[in-house]
């Protein structure tokens, strides 16, 4: 079966960190670009990042960059979000879209609150 599944969240403090997995069963990350996509609580879907499929390209919104670093561990076939200072408005589904397969995890909550 073809799934991607994702791990990592959970309820942190303002200026708290989290790292996000992404694990897929049934393929391979092997030569695949990676996007780390968000739905925040009544709004639509914001892409996050994107990782190439070496990790030497990583593209990251505006909205996150210099707090969260995208990473892939080949090996493992498992790619990272690791996400830093974090605020409320982060809150939000966090998953894992693989465009070459059109395939997406079911997310993992992140809730940022104090």
């Amino acid at each position: 079966q073809v799934q991607l599944v994702e791990s990592g969240g959970g309820l942190v403090q303002p200026g708290g960190s989290l790292r996000l997995s992404c694990t897929p069963s049934g393929f391979t990350f092997d030569g695949r670009y990676i996007k780390w996509f968000r739905h925040p609580p009544g709004k639509g879907p914001e892409w996050v990042s994107t990782i190439g499929p070496d990790g030497s390209r990583i593209e990251y919104a505006d909205y996150v960059k210099g707090r969260f670093t995208a990473s892939r561990d080949n090996s493992k076939n498992t790619v990272f979000l690791q996400m830093n200072s974090l605020k409320a408005e982060d809150t939000a589904v966090y998953y894992c879209y693989v465009p070459s397969m059109r395939k997406r995890g079911q997310g993992t909550q992140v809730t940022v609150s104090s």
